[in-house]
């Protein structure tokens, strides 16, 4: 090695030791891939390194110490990043901590172990939450009914809830598709299923499954459901004990008076709410928005709401965005009737205008859930045979950031158990 080249070496080695003491992924409106920066958080955990996520600090920014495998994986998965000294990383956290500043840095200690509740036959673009792990590198685990029955959740830090029907009435799809292959398949493969592990129907199944999950929260497990498995497994937990299912779901009537026997207490953020009972109607109960809003798609935004970082890290991790102002998007579970919700769920998001909540949060036991309405955040109505949202399309969409602050928030869940 030649002197010139020797003192070029030299001279790197001193820029990185005072320029590169720490990596900063911008979230703002200077970051250009979103989503795959929350798999580069994911990958510090995972090999053991503590990131710091800035709470309302440019869009909910990250600090990792620096690290050179981080520093090629944010160059090779195109997230963009900046490096910077250590007095600079002193001065943002200087900022951060002020008491005027409605700002935290909140420490992300250990990546969460994932489990996807999901049939394994389930393509990884049937749901949001399965696509953007995918997208941003997460990995996780597919569990079903006889995994949760067998207690394989201990083993999980992390819970996502796919679009299940957790009533027994495999989604409420009769009236549409009762004679469709798919429909007819999916019946059978439930109903032998449910007679494997000892069940006569599906809806004791379902119930006895949703059971289990409820116990996975409420021992610190951390749940996070979108679409129809928000409100019916809600729905599943008040009808324990009650056929709530007509005769073409389970072959026999519904239960004579069944509304008045539903217990509010079991559930978890819904209460007061009544079922649909006409089986030929697509939808479980009136929790759901969706047949109530009229709401054109070009005006259809939501609006997330404000927390104290310093007093709420909770709900202000699970809001940290780069805009206030999300796109709405349909699903079998649109938005949540406000007048439904119990008083003590946090409203993270919500619809003022049209009287709905969007995005909720609350505490079971020394665990936490959050539901979120909707299908895609990227497909305004999506539907059955469409295609996958292509996420290299759409990689700073704010309504899947939501979904990846729930998948980082179990990393910093210790210091922070009580909104």
């Amino acid at each position: 090695m030649n002197l010139k080249s020797l003192f070029l070496l030299l001279f790197l080695s001193f820029s990185q030791l005072m320029w590169g003491k720490f990596i900063l992924i911008p979230m703002d409106e200077h970051q250009s891939n979103h989503l795959k920066a929350y798999g580069i958080v994911y990958k510090a955990l995972q090999n053991h390194i503590k990131v710091k996520w800035l709470l309302n600090y440019r869009g909910g920014s990250f600090l990792i110490p620096f690290d050179q495998s981080i520093k090629e994986e944010c160059q090779i998965r195109g997230v963009d990043f900046e490096l910077i000294s250590d007095d600079d990383a002193v001065q943002i956290l200087k900022e951060i901590s002020a008491p005027s500043q409605n700002m935290e840095a909140v420490v992300l200690e250990k990546a969460p172990k994932i489990a996807v509740y999901s049939p394994k036959d389930k393509m990884p673009w049937d749901d949001a939450v399965t696509l953007v792990l995918t997208y941003a590198e997460i990995p996780y685990d597919v569990v079903y009914d006889q995994e949760v029955l067998n207690d394989k959740l201990l083993e999980y830090d992390w819970l996502h809830l796919h679009h299940e029907d957790f009533t027994g009435q495999y989604g409420r799809f009769y009236a549409a598709y009762r004679t469709a292959p798919w429909y007819v398949k999916r019946k059978a493969q439930l109903e032998a299923l449910a007679h494997k592990l000892g069940f006569d129907k599906v809806s004791q199944l379902k119930l006895a499954v949703a059971k289990k999950i409820s116990d996975y929260v409420t021992g610190g497990g951390f749940m996070f459901a979108m679409c129809s498995a928000t409100d019916s497994f809600d729905i599943a937990l008040a009808a324990d004990g009650v056929d709530i299912c007509e005769s073409m779901y389970d072959g026999d009537p519904s239960e004579a008076g069944y509304q008045s026997k539903l217990d509010y207490n079991k559930t978890f953020a819904f209460t007061g709410f009544v079922l649909e009972p006409n089986p030929m109607v697509y939808e479980f109960s009136n929790i759901d928005t969706t047949r109530k809003r009229h709401i054109p798609k070009e005006t259809d935004y939501f609006e997330l709401n404000q927390f104290s970082a310093k007093w709420d890290p909770v709900p202000t991790m699970l809001t940290q965005d780069h805009t206030v102002m999300i796109k709405g998007f349909m699903g079998q579970t649109t938005a949540f009737d406000r007048k439904l919700i119990k008083p003590q769920i946090i409203i993270l998001a919500e619809n003022k205008i049209n009287g709905e909540a969007r995005y909720i949060h609350g505490v079971k036991g020394k665990g936490m859930f959050t539901f979120y309405g909707g299908h895609d955040p990227e497909d305004y109505s999506h539907r059955i045979g469409d295609p996958k949202t292509e996420l290299d399309l759409h990689p700073t969409s704010p309504g899947y950031r939501l979904i990846l602050n729930n998948v980082l928030f179990p990393a910093a869940k210790k210091k922070h158990k009580k909104t």
